[in-house]
């Protein structure tokens, strides 16, 4: 068995600002953007916590590409550092780093922001160091609060706005898991949408069983409307969530199927001929690379 070869050095170096080479022209007007200051500041506050990520440059004189890093090596020069320390790269490979970077979930983002918290450090702080006003924190600390575990569950993987989570716990436990059921599936979790579902929500499946106040610009008769819509559409995910996998399978097996039967020649060129319109239709079906399109 031969072993993996490790796509870089284990052990950061540190090299002289001037010796790293962007391989990228800085986007204008980047040093006014929100993620840049929060870079900047965080550098400033805590030091530099990730190392750039480089690659030698062949028959130069000590120069290093830069593959990963750019706002990092700005802030750096922008706050006077003269060096930084680098992973260093042993291929040459032209890689794009940030594709295969997984983000931070907001409730992983809670969890972090809580255990920093409880290790010593002030929301003061941390706050200045991610470049955000005071309050940000402590809605971040306070995000789950008044919510279900079932819920949580269904988001622990998403990103979405602090602001969801005060939606959220204005509603009975049941009704979270179904909301939160419900912003998944569209891949909508926007604050807006939750208020719609709050708002659609009955009373007595609410928190002190008080209705919210009605969206603004909405009548009365489109608030029932959009309640029966609701329903309804509550009603068909959980008819589908419990069809959803002898469906899957019920396609695996129509796909296999038809794959065989459009590798013979004879029929396929019979179906070509005198059934198009189907034999699209079965192309389509073979072509068909993920169930998630």
């Amino acid at each position: 068995m031969t072993g993996v070869s490790l796509g870089f050095k284990l052990e950061p170096i540190a090299l002289r600002l001037d010796q790293v080479l962007p391989c990228r022209k800085v986007p204008t007007g980047l040093p006014a953007s929100r993620k840049y200051k929060q870079i900047r500041a965080s550098i400033d506050e805590v030091g530099l916590i990730e190392p750039l990520s480089v690659s030698p440059v062949p028959a130069s004189d000590g120069q290093y590409l830069l593959l990963d890093g750019h706002m990092r090596l700005i802030a750096l020069r922008d706050l006077g550092h003269e060096s930084a320390p680098c992973l260093v790269a042993t291929d040459d490979e032209a890689y794009t780093y940030n594709s295969r970077v997984n983000r931070l979930s907001t409730i992983q983002e809670h969890f972090m922001i809580r255990r920093a918290i409880a290790s010593g450090l002030s929301p003061q702080r941390l706050a200045k160091a991610l470049c955000v006003d005071i309050s940000h924190i402590t809605k971040k600390t306070n995000l789950l609060e008044g919510i279900c575990q079932e819920a949580i569950d269904i988001l622990k993987d998403r990103q979405f706005s602090v602001e969801l989570g005060r939606v959220i716990r204005k509603m009975k436990p049941n009704r979270q898991i179904e909301c939160a059921e419900l912003m998944a599936s569209a891949n909508n979790l926007t604050v807006s949408y939750a208020e719609a579902l709050l708002v659609a929500t009955p009373a007595e499946m609410l928190v002190g069983g008080k209705r919210p106040m009605k969206l603004a610009g909405a009548t009365p008769e489109q608030m029932l409307k959009m309640e029966r819509e609701m329903a309804n559409l509550q009603t068909q995910y959980r008819l589908v969530e419990h069809t959803y996998g002898q469906d899957v399978l019920n396609f695996v097996l129509a796909k296999g199927y038809l794959t065989k039967l459009l590798e013979n020649a004879r029929v396929a060129r019979y179906l070509k001929q005198q059934q198009p319109e189907v034999f699209e239709q079965f192309k389509a079906i073979v072509d068909f690379s993920s169930i998630d399109q």
